[in-house]
Formats: structure tokens, sequence, C-alpha cells
């Protein structure tokens, strides 16, 4: 039986490298080229992580559940095959349901609880949820990570570096000379949205930029909400020369509103999108994009899950391995003159 120590030994690495490469850690920091290396030799020497194993011994379904708000969201459909395809390699079966309502993800986590259908639980909350909705949904008995919320409870969370994301976005549209810019948030109740923001003002703040108020918008993350941010903040005589939205849907109705108000994008106005989704190629112009790690959260988040399920330890991470990554397509160019 393939041991730990085997893959260390064919990788050229510490067994320590391979234990925090195989179990997913988000905080490691490690050359890309390792991690293909150390995911190569394990792949080869079939090694299964201990963590896993023991987990699923434990196991009495070898089965978890996923609970998503939105099967059509490609943000949220990313993350499920990440959460599906390491489940397949780890021999594990996944229960997937969508409950955009708390009451409906409350009934239906009571029943995999009640029925005993499932050993853990990943739990895609609402973006807008409240913090009494999350805490009711995350009562159970079962083990439990959430992925891309945060509470203040003993429950394991992974969150994506959404402040990381913006500055990502500020950095492009300051390197084509861009200084007044302004920020399309999400509803004020979203955590997401809180910590996009957070990155916006610190981004701004650290070129000594002023903040405008009048062009920072926290409506939503529809295209319904992406339109009407726009008519509010390009609806004045002094406008903006870029915006970031921070969400892929509220761009594509960011920039469907742009066209309608008569303006031209990137020559009058540039736009930034945060998360990258297939449509932002196919917009006239291409949306530029930072594309934030969707897939690899679903595999983090499993391997949390079954840690948790094997030690009992609460873990509440940042996904920053691999790191955000700017797409730059044709909706961005220096600002106009004048």
């Amino acid at each position: 039986m393939t041991k730990l120590v085997d893959v260390a030994n064919a990788a050229e690495v510490s067994i320590s490298i391979v234990s925090r490469i195989l179990n997913e850690d988000p905080s490691l920091r490690v050359a890309a080229k390792t991690r293909e290396r150390v995911l190569f030799a394990a792949r080869e020497l079939r090694y299964q992580p201990n963590h896993a194993a023991r987990a699923l011994r434990l196991s009495k379904n070898s089965a978890i559940a996923l609970l998503t708000p939105d099967y059509a969201n490609s943000i949220f459909s990313e993350i499920a095959q990440g959460v599906e395809e390491q489940a397949r390699l780890l021999d594990l079966s996944v229960l997937i349901n969508r409950a955009s309502e708390i009451e409906d993800a409350d009934t239906w986590l009571r029943r995999i609880v009640a029925e005993r259908r499932a050993d853990g639980i990943l739990l895609q909350a609402p973006d807008g949820i409240t913090k009494e909705g999350l805490s009711k949904l995350t009562s159970g008995t079962l083990p439990i990570v959430l992925i891309n919320s945060r509470d203040d409870s003993d429950t394991s969370q992974i969150i994506f570096d959404d402040a990381g994301a913006v500055e990502l976005a500020l950095e492009h549209l300051f390197s084509l000379g861009h200084k007044k810019i302004g920020f399309l948030g999400g509803e004020l109740s979203s955590p997401t949205g809180a910590r996009r923001l957070a990155g916006f003002v610190s981004g701004m703040q650290r070129k000594k930029l002023e903040v405008n108020s009048e062009w920072v918008t926290r409506i939503g993350y529809t295209g319904v909400d992406g339109r009407k941010a726009v008519s509010q903040i390009l609806d004045q005589p002094n406008r903006p020369t870029a915006l970031i939205v921070a969400n892929a849907n509220a761009a594509l109705g960011a920039l469907a509103q742009i066209h309608t108000l008569g303006l031209r994008v990137p020559e009058e106005i540039s736009l930034v999108s945060i998360h990258d989704i297939w449509f932002a190629d196919a917009t006239w112009p291409p949306i530029t994009a930072v594309k934030m790690p969707n897939y690899e959260m679903g595999k983090v988040a499993i391997g949390m899950l079954l840690k948790q399920m094997e030690t009992g330890v609460i873990e509440k991470n940042i996904l920053t391995e691999p790191p955000n990554q700017l797409v730059v397509r044709s909706s961005t160019a220096k600002p106009p003159i004048g």
C-alpha cells in the first residue's frame, strides 16, 4: 500500500508539503509546478489521502449533501462541478438540491439529517442571507462547511479572496490611467458585497484617490440591478471613466444599460466584472473580468469537510491558491481625453 512518504520521495518534496497539497490546504503557498508534480506522483502511485480514507471508513453512507441556491448561476455550477469531480475521485456520492429560500433549504437539510442520507453537508447559502437564517441552516448535527459565506459560529467556512479580486481589477484600471472609478456592489445585506467594497475602498485609498459616494451603489447582483446601478451613477454630469461591477450577471446588465444610454465601451467608459463566466467573451465588447477559482473552491470544500468528519477540526479559510486571475478583453482602455 502506497504511503505518504512514497509520494514525497517520488515528487522530491517533504511529507508535510505532500500532505498539505493532497488535503487542499488553502493557506499553502507553493509553486504550480511543485503542486502538479505531487498530484502526478499521487495519481501514478494510486495514493489516497489518509484523512479522506479514514473519513470514508467511518462513513455510513459514503455520501455528502450539497445545497446550492441556483443551478443556473454559472458560479454556483462551477463550484458544484469541483465538488462532484473531487467526490468521484474519492468514491463519494453527492446529493444536490437547489433552494433559494431559507425555509426550503431548512426543510431539505432537516430531512437529510433525519433520514441519515449523508454524512456531511456543503452549504452554498444565498448571498443576502441574514445571520439568523444562516444560524438556522447550520444548527444541525452533521459536519458542515459553508461555501463563500461567513458567520461568527463554530462552523467550517471557505470564502473567495473578494477584496483581492477587486484590487486586481483596480490595478488594471490604474495601469491604463483611470482615476475616476465607480463601483457597482451587491445588496446591502451581502457579506460578499461588503468584502468587495472593502477591497475597492482600500485600493483607491492606497493610490490616494477619492472614493466618490455618488459612484458607489449597493443594489444587487442581477442584470436588472446592474442596469439600475448604471443609470444611477451615469445620470449626473460628473461621471466616472471606469466601472467595476461586483458580479458577472450585473455586469451584463450594466453593459446593456451603457449602450442604452448611448455611451461607447471602452471609448467613453471602461467596464470590469468580478467573476469571469462564458458570456463575458460573447458580449460586445467582450468584458474584461477577474476570474475566481470557482471549480477549485468545490474541491477545497470537500477536503475541509472530510477533515472535519475525521478530526472534528473547524477551519475558516480564504481561498488564495490558485490566485484570482485578470482576463483582459475589449471593455477596458485608456480613459477619454478631456
